[in-house]
């Protein structure tokens, strides 16, 4: 059976994300155990609250070059929230920069807009030939909850991109290769999250 890793650095919907992938079918574990997740078939990198909070255990567990060499060796992960932020080169909060994975190009930084968070279901402008959005109506809703993101789209060069609006666009998954990240919650988005998420297994 197809095997997925829910990685457990001391941050993220652990549970309700090893349900949600569960329900595709496929055998989850929540661990910390570095062997268990490079050689899962699948890593799912989740995350919520602060960056540096997140990088901080990150680097607690030594889970980086874990994670740099899964995506070199062509191996599957989807980070999620704030897990995805992480994959970037760095994150700024509240002026602070935190060094991040360097796995995406370029920074994520605060939302631009007058209400922050931005909090709710939002449709999602999904790329061409986008594997995680692949049969999905372009009225799907997904639920976010963040005051950061990726807004500088250009510098994601040749990355398969799907964009969200809060007063201006910015990145709601990205697609490079092996990696694949999404700055909404698949796990709280019901049907349209449960698709995103079977797609991704499907590529597994």
């Amino acid at each position: 059976m197809t095997s997925v890793v829910v990685l457990d650095y001391g941050s993220g919907n652990l549970r309700s994300a090893e349900r949600a992938v569960a329900r595709t079918g496929v055998d989850v574990t929540v661990t910390s155990d570095l062997s268990a997740a490079a050689e899962a078939d699948g890593l799912v990198v989740p995350g919520v609250g602060a960056y540096a909070a997140c990088m901080a255990g990150i680097e607690e567990i030594e889970a980086g070059p874990m994670i740099a060499a899964r995506v070199a060796a062509g191996r599957p992960v989807l980070g999620i929230c704030v897990g995805m932020q992480i994959l970037f080169e760095a994150g700024v909060e509240h002026g602070v920069e935190t060094k991040g994975l360097g796995l995406l190009p370029g920074v994520v930084d605060k939302l631009s807009a007058e209400r922050i968070p931005h909090m709710g279901w939002n449709t999602v402008d999904a790329p061409a030939g986008s594997a995680l959005f692949r049969d999905m109506p372009e009225d799907a809703r997904f639920y976010f909850v963040h005051s950061y993101a990726a807004n500088d789209l250009d510098a994601l060069g040749s990355a398969k991109v799907a964009t969200a609006s809060h007063d201006r666009p910015f990145a709601a998954a990205v697609e490079l290769g092996p990696l694949s990240a999404a700055q909404f919650h698949p796990e709280k988005s019901g049907d349209s999250g449960y698709a995103l998420l079977r797609n991704w297994v499907a590529g597994l």
